[in-house]
């Protein structure tokens, strides 16, 4: 018996009347992780179109790989270099010396299985922990558990300092789920970004643990300062002199969040959601513009006392979690703006905001996740005005 044929077969204890009706969420979760859903449209007056929810989902999940893959040899590699001065301990050394592959920061190899031991158990945690609440509110709910935890789960994973306790793990997305989605609806009824939500809760519940100089590379002992907070501190033109070039930037080769340190690993999954229009162009013009006129004015004011109003747009562009919430978070579909010169707005807002919070605020370096949710909050706001223009031209021109 194949599989399809076993599925149809047990459908019926699922479906109304069935034995196990109430857990029909779960039976169709499953089913169409593996196949295609059966309810499509097949007749007008319905638009059919080859991309459903599940496939959306699944093209957001394959452009965040180069970050991940990226994301597992910069954890690795900081983590070696670290031990090659405070020495390794805890199971993940264990594994390591058991394979006998070794600590060399030299070979990737090395550094990816390092950096793969921090991201899987993070990774499951977070599958886990947020997908029975995910099926505990589909179930009460009678309702699809949706495709788009797995690219909640993965963005959400990927934004947290590998060193994160899993306990922290499991609640911060345990929140995001429960309180940053399902207590508005589920997916599609959102307005904030669930993964940014579980993530700015472990922010402000546990700071101790999500930001600082200890917290980016899980040797016990080490301290390391991010870009961002030696550019808050010193300024971005003494970075080179702290082993930080704008090139390693670039690449990724810095301290940072488990799979947001590389532009250029976020510029690959922009240009494959751009190319299967996942994303919407005018949200990046509009995230950029905003980000590189607010920058330059600042330049141009300058400051005696803040040495990050002299730092330029390409910096701000390549550190901290800018180009990963651009990519990634900015072209949300749900909680961005859906009319498209409300995109514009509300990507220059984001821009304007990240910089704002960068440069003006003295107690927080890192500004791309609150700017996205402040962008979130207005974005209905934002669409509602535009609208509102529309029709009052509209009728002035047919008046």
């Amino acid at each position: 018996m194949g599989l399809r044929a076993f599925f149809d077969r047990i459908e019926p204890q699922f479906t109304k009347g069935g034995k196990y009706e109430k857990y029909f969420p779960v039976y169709e979760m499953i089913e169409s992780f593996i196949y295609t859903p059966k309810t499509v449209t097949s007749v007008a007056p319905h638009a059919r179109s080859y991309i459903d929810m599940k496939r959306i989902m699944t093209y957001v999940v394959l452009a965040t790989v180069p970050c991940i893959l990226f994301g597992l040899y910069n954890t690795g590699l900081q983590t070696n270099l670290a031990i090659a001065d405070y020495g390794p301990s805890g199971w993940r050394a264990a594994i390591i010396d058991a394979v006998g592959i070794g600590f060399n920061p030299a070979n990737p190899i090395a550094n990816m299985l390092h950096g793969l031991l921090y991201f899987l158990p993070i990774y499951i945690v977070t599958l886990v922990a947020g997908g029975i609440f995910e099926v505990i509110f589909a179930v009460v709910r009678k309702h699809e558990v949706n495709e788009g935890f797995l690219v909640t789960s993965m963005l959400y994973t990927l934004i947290l300092p590998a060193s994160t306790p899993l306990w922290q793990v499991a609640l911060g997305i345990i929140f995001g789920v429960v309180i940053g989605k399902e207590v508005f609806g589920g997916t599609g009824k959102n307005f904030l970004n669930p993964a940014l939500v579980g993530r700015a809760f472990l922010y402000f519940a546990y700071p101790a643990y999500m930001s600082g100089d200890t917290v980016w590379t899980p040797v016990d002992g080490f301290s390391g300062a991010t870009a961002l907070a030696i550019g808050a501190s010193d300024g971005y033109a003494t970075l080179p002199e702290h082993g930080i070039t704008w090139m390693d930037a670039f690449i990724g080769t810095i301290q940072g969040c488990l799979g947001e340190t590389s532009t250029i690993a976020c510029l690959i999954g922009l240009a494959f959601l751009l190319a299967t229009k996942i994303a919407n162009w005018r949200l990046i013009v509009g995230c950029l513009g905003g980000m590189i006129a607010f920058s330059s004015l600042l330049n141009w004011i300058g400051s005696e006392t803040n040495p990050m109003f002299a730092m330029p747009w390409y910096w701000h562009l390549v550190i901290g979690g800018y180009a990963f919430g651009l990519v990634f978070m900015v072209t949300e579909p749900v909680s961005a703006s859906h009319t498209n010169m409300g995109r514009y707005i509300y990507g220059a807002l984001i821009g304007f905001m990240v910089v704002m919070i960068r440069v003006i605020n003295p107690a927080f370096p890192e500004g791309m996740m609150l700017a996205i949710l402040f962008g979130n909050v207005f974005a209905p706001l934002i669409d509602y005005f535009v609208v509102q223009a529309n029709i009052k031209r509209r009728a002035k021109r047919n008046a």
